[in-house]
């Protein structure tokens, strides 16, 4: 039963030893231990504040990225309202002109026309006359045929003048 039972003198040694051992520790290892463990406690709550932080910012990214996105889309709505008022001026102002233009066309159309109207009512009127005066000719030579019925005709017409 020896082997079971420590004795007294290996029951000293071991506790002067675990004893040493101990204040050993104390003195160099465990304060290396602790500034590492402190070390590590405190770059792991600075990661984590750089953490915190870097979320925080991208928050603030995210809020500025859909505020400029926001701005932009407003833009474009003022940017494409702007193009429809442009674009139906310029329509307004084409029709507007096209209206003028038209008008100016149909004026001289009808200046033109009036005009071709008067030509052709004068040149009528020549063409008339100058037929009344070929027919009368022919129909005076016809009845003036002879010396008596023109002498007759100069005496008509020489009472029908009135001598003022």
């Amino acid at each position: 039963m020896d082997l079971v039972t420590p004795g007294i003198g290996m029951i000293f040694w071991t506790t002067l030893f675990f004893l040493i051992l101990l204040f050993i520790l104390g003195k160099f290892a465990w304060p290396a231990i602790l500034s590492a463990v402190h070390a590590r406690n405190e770059s792991i709550r600075k990661a984590l504040d750089s953490a915190e932080k870097a979320r925080e910012e991208m928050a603030q990214l995210q809020a500025d990225n859909e505020k400029i996105l926001a701005e932009a889309k407003q833009e474009r709505d003022a940017m494409m309202k702007e193009a429809r008022n442009v674009k139906d001026k310029i329509i307004s102002e084409a029709k507007e002109k096209a209206g003028e233009e038209s008008a100016k066309l149909l004026k001289h159309a009808r200046e033109a026309i009036q005009n071709e109207k008067a030509s052709a009512i004068t040149e009528m009127k020549e063409q008339m006359a100058l037929l009344s005066v070929s027919i009368a000719e022919k129909v005076l030579r016809q009845k003036l045929s002879g010396d008596k019925e023109q002498k007759e005709l100069v005496d008509k017409l020489v009472d029908d003048i009135d001598l003022n």
